[in-house]
């Protein structure tokens, strides 16, 4: 093996034509010898490129649909083979094997068909045989072959050949060979994955998780730690599709931060009024509804104007030029929405460091999905959290019933409490939080936390009492003891929203009777960890 290894004979037969003329025109101008299939040969012979098809070299016609064409030992010996190996040598010269020195290809387009849901039987005739075959095959063969499999790609292997005088390098050649055997394992992920879920396979025996690289991090959770983002391709609305307009690069913690803020104001369609979420450290510090989005936001921003110093904003809505003047007020790192106006954009390019983001549209909570944690020596992997509770399923269960402005409170404290890190306490005035309590080991601290952040800030406000003071308040987990529910009736709750399942549900209720609650069981749990 040599480190330069000159390109005379390419295989090109790809499904994503992008930029295959420009790369067949370039690779014929060096002297290199261009093979083909099917379509590919058809769009470079049109483009008056002289092409000889696979099908002359191995003397057997593209046959089942083509499906069969490339599975041959006239293409794969002349990807395989050793040149420096003498037996190999004479192998190729004996069966008439020709050396192929650069393999492009790329595959059928699989997780397109999934991402448009294609019917199964077009999703099998998706799956590509003989490029992944061709492709590994290439690869390991790095020492002579140059492989190439995405279109983005093209450009560095012409740049390279410049540098090289018609070859590449064997350091290129190895990174080339890495990223292909990346691209097939994500193929495979993709199907298999796919199958899984196809047959019912609810834990199969494998998972494959796979990601395409979109961004590499100045750093992770910490500055010495190592990050980068990767997509997996799905159409599912939120950070990893958004556009965004102005500001530097997202951080590990500005994406981890803004998909939680999305993903809970994805719970608030935007036909059912303005809504706005206000994250810091992946969790709620205010979300509110409110007669405009300027109204919601205000209104989220009155619940802990503390903590979302720094902190991402969702909106449901279009941003406008109203709200974009209230948000420039205070330091914000993200500001995520559908859609934004040329005022409101006008507005935000003034705060070089903020970054606008939009979606083209929300997500649907009740989309089916994986989430997967890693631990110390594997994955934990679970259905996402696609529980929703309608107004029909609550059952009351103590003697005074909610009123109507309780329910509606009720129903929008479960939706936030859903995104709070458990244990999670939520308490919910006139469709705002106004008092949060997050992440504690036990809920009566959580429900004190909340209530004590409501005071401050009713203090701050000048308000003559907290906004606890009549509120409904969430648990995102039954209150094993009264304990919990006692701290939030002491705050000034009225009402409260639980799943029950408690061995002491009866003393629960027992003293929320006794306090003068109303509360309703969800007979569902959010667990948030």
């Amino acid at each position: 093996m040599t480190d330069l290894a000159p390109i005379r004979r390419a295989l090109l037969s790809v499904s994503d034509k992008t930029g295959l003329v420009d790369l067949g025109r370039a690779l014929a101008a060096r002297g290199v010898e261009l093979l083909s299939t099917g379509g590919s040969a058809k769009t470079l012979r049109d483009a008056g490129l002289e092409v000889r098809d696979v099908a002359d070299v191995t003397g057997f016609p593209e046959m089942m649909d083509g499906r069969v064409k490339t599975l041959h030992p006239k293409v794969h010996g002349g990807l395989l083979a050793l040149r420096d190996n003498d037996a190999h040598v004479a192998a190729m010269q004996d069966h008439d094997i020709g050396g192929i020195d650069l393999l492009v290809v790329n595959l059928y387009p699989f997780e397109a068909a999934l991402a448009r849901g294609a019917e199964y039987d077009e999703m099998i005739e998706n799956i590509d045989i003989g490029g992944p075959a061709m492709i590994r095959a290439a690869a390991k063969n790095h020492s002579f072959v140059a492989t190439v499999v995405d279109v983005e790609d093209y450009a560095a292997l012409l740049a390279e050949l410049d540098a090289n005088d018609g070859a590449t390098s064997y350091a290129f050649r190895q990174r080339l060979a890495q990223i292909a055997y990346a691209r097939t394992g994500a193929y495979d992920a993709a199907v298999s994955n796919w199958m899984a879920g196809a047959i019912g396979e609810a834990a199969p025996r494998r998972r494959v998780v796979a990601g395409t690289l979109t961004q590499t991090l100045r750093y992770g959770e910490n500055p010495h730690q190592n990050a980068a983002f990767y997509v997996d391709g799905s159409a599912r609305p939120g950070v990893s599709t958004a556009t965004q307009h102005q500001g530097k690069e997202l951080s590990f913690n500005n994406i981890n931060d803004t998909d939680a803020a999305f993903e809970l104001l994805s719970e608030f369609p935007a036909q059912d009024g303005a809504a706005c979420v206000i994250i810091k450290h992946a969790n709620p510090c205010g979300a509110a509804c409110g007669a405009t989005l300027a109204d919601a936001y205000r209104n989220a921003f009155d619940c802990d104007r503390t903590s979302a110093f720094g902190g991402i904003v969702a909106l449901n809505q279009t941003l406008d030029a109203d709200t974009a003047r209230e948000i420039t007020q205070i330091f914000t790192e993200v500001v995520i929405a559908p859609d934004a106006t040329d005022d409101a954009k006008e507005i935000f390019a003034a705060k070089k460091n903020l970054r606008l983001l939009t979606t083209g549209a929300l997500a649907d909570p009740r989309t089916a999905g994986l989430a997967w944690k890693q631990v110390a020596g594997g994955l934990l992997v679970q259905d996402k959290d696609t529980g929703f509770v309608d107004a029909g399923d609550l059952r009351v269960v103590t003697k005074r019933q909610p009123t109507e402005a309780e329910l509606s409170d009720l129903r929008f404290a479960w939706k936030i409490a859903k995104h709070v890190k458990s244990n999670a306490i939520v308490y919910v005035k006139n469709g705002a939080t106004v008092g949060v309590g997050a992440g504690q080991m036990s809920r009566v601290d959580s429900a004190l936390i909340a209530a004590k952040k409501a005071e401050r800030m009713a203090e701050a406000l000048g308000l003559p009492a907290p906004l606890t003071q009549g509120s409904a308040v969430a648990s995102d987990a039954f209150f094993p003891f009264a304990d919990g529910l006692l701290e939030a009736a002491a705050a000034g709750a009225s009402c409260v929203i639980q799943p029950g399942g408690s061995m002491r549900d009866d003393e629960v209720i027992a003293a929320a009777d006794e306090a003068g609650l109303a509360m309703v069981f969800t007979g569902m749990r959010h667990f948030r960890h």
